[in-house]
């Protein structure tokens, strides 16, 4: 599809930067926010009506936050080709809604690292939820829109704004070639620290 109307968002950053200034420009159009741990909790502070993602998925965050967004119920709902009847089909015989924009920052890996954690310290600090949902959402930029850093609230907002709430494939197409560019050169830091880490035998917090 060309326009894609935006009714449903899931938000889920570590940078919340101009995170609730936008969120409530979205409420206050009618989109349903969904949101998980200490962003639903810092936009319900603001007044803001948001549904925590333990309530879509019907089953709790464990192992401290590990595993949260990783249900069919969020990411069937990220995946659906919305221009596929067998997709929307398979989404209603399940209770799945589909979302319409995706919202997410990663865990802060390389402020980890500059602080010179212990290495299972910085293991904590490798997001993989995320990085999940930002790639779901940008394959699936056909459907739906990823937002994958704060610098794109004031021209997302914009674009919502003049268009009637509905964003263009060619705005989908440049967010999500951010949103994989970005999650590339999150693994690539990843990768490089933990190659350095096994050269070097600094397993300082790791090892037994």
């Amino acid at each position: 599809m060309d326009m894609l109307p935006v009714r449903r968002a899931i938000l889920s950053v570590t940078d919340k930067t101009g995170l609730a200034d936008f969120a409530a420009f979205l409420s206050e159009k009618g989109v349903e926010l969904v949101s998980t741990g200490g962003t639903c909790a810092m936009l319900r502070e603001k007044g803001l009506a948001v549904t925590q993602v333990s309530d879509v998925t019907a089953f709790p965050e464990i192992m401290g936050g590990r595993v949260k967004t990783l249900h069919p119920a969020i990411h069937g709902g990220i995946l659906a080709d919305k221009d596929k009847p067998e997709h929307l089909k398979t989404l209603a015989e399940h209770g799945i809604k589909t979302f319409d924009l995706v919202c997410v920052n990663l865990y802060d890996f390389a402020g980890a690292v500059s602080k010179q954690m212990d290495l299972r310290s910085v293991i904590e600090e490798i997001d993989i939820g995320g990085p999940c949902m930002l790639r779901a959402a940008a394959k699936n930029c056909h459907s739906v829109a990823v937002l994958p850093s704060p610098s794109f609230y004031p021209r997302v907002r914009k674009a919502l704004e003049e268009n009637d709430m509905q964003l263009s494939l060619a705005l989908r197409l440049e967010l999500a070639a951010a949103a994989f560019g970005l999650t590339a050169a999150y693994d690539g830091a990843i990768a490089a620290h933990l190659g350095r880490a096994g050269i070097e035998g600094s397993t300082r917090g790791y090892a037994p």
